[in-house]
């Protein structure tokens, strides 16, 4: 007897991911994907799951890093978004930072060659139609005006917005390596092994004082009168507006010189700008921490205030764009159903759970629920000592409705651990044995699962 399909709306990094878990498990997917009919400010594209701000999935460290914990529950979940980062991964340090067209390039090829996945390159403006029975909404911060305006009506609920600021890319070969230099914070070695992942370029007290004299009085993208009361996501601010709470702000967040030393002077630098590798050739690098909504023009008269960047030429200019959530602790229920209306679950950034990884993981998740649910299978959501498990806690219940906002994973939203003994672990020790309990626990959940050997 043939399975009805399960309709995805948005080919993002969540919508992919679900694609690909239902696939695995043998349920036949519907994947609707508005580009390239229709393009974005954000996208340059018509790939699926394009990365439009950083090519940094952030720390790959499964043992002190709430994050990197979160990569390797998903490698095991068997996830596609991780196998196509780890194929694409580039110098990065500590991080998991990638070859942004390559990883896009190989999640659009496998969808594309999986014979139970139909994309359908074609915008859902408004409700899904009554036969579309398991819908999953995965459009992130573009939801269409048709589609935003079906689910408020459904809720009673406005939409929370904020917004999220893009870093400019330049060319490495207009880089000064007069001035910088390779080098990783504290010589830390990457995945590769390397120390020098990062290009540095170094700022005397003057030259940081100017600078940021000039991004402050650098002409500003202007907002709409329907934008001024919305916020920024504090984990992507712009940098002029971190700028603005002091002028020393900067120094002790992206430009902060910690654990570098300039080869030229022997000495720890007053500040410095850090680039960061953007493409499998090294051809590319983005200036990390350096969001910005400064006006283009303007951007690079102001970038090249940066030694080392006085003549660098630009790949791509920073921007700004508006990201849109639902008040998922009221709207969802523990399985990322619309109370309001059960066929449509939500996955990805329009939850409120914030980064690419997070929005991937929640695709993960609504992927295997809504298999499950064909199937006519128990459902059974990952414990909450699984950063899976704590993100889907964290944005169904966990958080307040009142005062919900977009969330990075991290280890204060996992349960507090004890020793055996019924004692607290000691701080030192509690992100390892934190880490080291989500990952038994997700195995152990993996465990409980039907294979898709045995669904099929």
């Amino acid at each position: 007897m043939s399975m009805n399909p399960v309709h995805i709306i948005g080919g993002g990094l969540a919508g992919s991911e679900a694609a690909w878990q239902l696939a695995r498990r043998g349920v036949p997917v519907v994947l609707h994907e508005m580009r390239p009919e229709h393009t974005t400010n954000a996208h340059e594209t018509d790939q699926l799951a394009e990365l439009v701000c950083s090519n940094s999935l952030r720390s790959d460290d499964a043992t002190n890093n709430a994050v990197g914990v979160l990569h390797e529950e998903m490698r095991r979940c068997g996830s596609l978004v991780m196998a196509a980062a780890d194929d694409a991964k580039l110098p990065a340090g500590g991080a998991l930072a990638v070859d942004r067209h390559r990883f896009a390039g190989a999640i659009t090829e496998a969808i594309d060659h999986e014979p139970l996945i139909e994309v359908r390159r074609e915008a859902v403006d408004g409700m899904p139609p009554e036969d579309w029975d398991n819908v999953i909404v995965a459009t992130g911060p573009l939801t269409s005006p048709g589609l935003t305006e079906a689910i408020q009506d459904l809720t009673g609920e406005g939409y929370l917005s904020f917004f999220d600021a893009i870093a400019p890319i330049v060319y490495k070969d207009s880089i000064n390596f007069d001035i910088a230099w390779f080098q990783s914070r504290y010589d830390k070695p990457g995945p590769g092994g390397g120390t020098g992942d990062y290009i540095n370029c170094p700022l005397d007290q003057e030259t940081y004082e100017a600078f940021i004299t000039a991004m402050l009085e650098a002409e500003q993208t202007q907002f709409k009168t329907w934008e001024t009361e919305t916020p920024y996501f504090e984990g992507c601010l712009p940098a002029e507006v971190m700028a603005e709470r002091g002028i020393e702000t900067l120094r002790f967040g992206p430009m902060k010189p910690v654990g570098l030393t300039d080869p030229r002077t022997g000495e720890r630098p007053y500040a410095v700008v850090q680039l960061r590798q953007d493409n499998a050739l090294g051809t590319l690098y983005n200036l990390v921490g350096f969001q910005t909504k400064i006006r283009k023009k303007q951007q690079v008269e102001v970038f090249r205030m940066i030694p080392g960047l006085e003549n660098a030429e630009f790949a791509r200019l920073g921007g700004l764009h508006r990201n849109t959530f639902i008040n998922s602790p009221k709207l969802l229920d523990g399985l990322l159903r619309l109370k309001a209306c059960p066929r449509l679950r939500f996955a990805g950034q329009i939850t409120g759970v914030e980064g690419y990884v997070e929005s991937a993981a929640i695709g993960l998740l609504t992927g295997r629920f809504a298999a499950s649910e064909r199937r006519g299978e128990a459902v059974a959501p990952p414990p909450d000592t699984t950063t899976l498990g704590a993100l889907l806690n964290h944005i169904t219940g966990g958080a307040s409705d009142d005062t919900f906002q977009p969330m990075n994973i991290n280890f204060g939203l996992l349960p507090p651990i004890k020793q055996d003994n019924g004692k607290p672990v000691k701080r030192k020790e509690r992100k390892p044995a934190q880490s080291a309990r989500a990952l038994r626990d997700i195995d152990a959940w993996l465990n409980t699962e039907p294979t898709p050997e045995a669904a099929a």
